[in-house]
């Protein structure tokens, strides 16, 4: 039995599980300023703490919906594994995709946000691979809805 063979039976008995809950990130102006300039997006909502003050329902400046996304892999390095032992011999960890992104409330500048996981499905896709969806949602700290809820696709390659 390969190690991925082996990993997939304990992966599944994980399955609707929350994996855990990360340490929190603080979202500032700075960050927000760096992704519009990566991204070309401009948009005063983002970047105009004044004209935000001014036009937008929040008050403030909010992060991009792409930016709080994008965090899902930085928040992610602080949920622990529900199954490490699944994990031994991978090589390396492939994004394969998205399944269904939501951004249910704005992530307001200077929040604190967090990731929370669930394991969703895992499929032996060969011998050496494993494909895995975590539903990961992205909590506002003091906040009823989340930033983001997106069921994450990636591919687990095995020695």
């Amino acid at each position: 039995m390969s190690k991925a063979e082996a990993a997939i039976e304990i992966f599944k008995k994980h399955l609707g599980a929350t994996e855990g809950v990360g340490e929190w990130h603080h979202v500032t102006q700075e960050q927000i300023n760096l992704f519009a300039d990566a991204t070309g997006d401009h948009q005063f909502i983002h970047i105009d703490p004044e004209k935000s003050a001014e036009l937008s329902p929040y008050k403030v400046t909010i992060a991009h919906g792409f930016l709080t996304l994008s965090l899902v892999v930085h928040l992610g390095k602080t949920v622990p594994n529900a199954a490490p032992e699944a994990y031994e011999g991978v090589v390396m960890g492939v994004n394969y995709g998205l399944d269904k992104v939501r951004f249910p409330a704005p992530v307001k500048v200077d929040s604190k946000v967090r990731a929370r996981r669930e394991l969703v499905e895992a499929e032996l896709k060969n011998p050496t691979t494993i494909q895995i969806k975590q539903r990961v949602t992205v909590e506002i700290e003091g906040e009823e809805k989340p930033g983001c809820v997106a069921e994450t696709l990636s591919r687990l390659i095995y020695a």
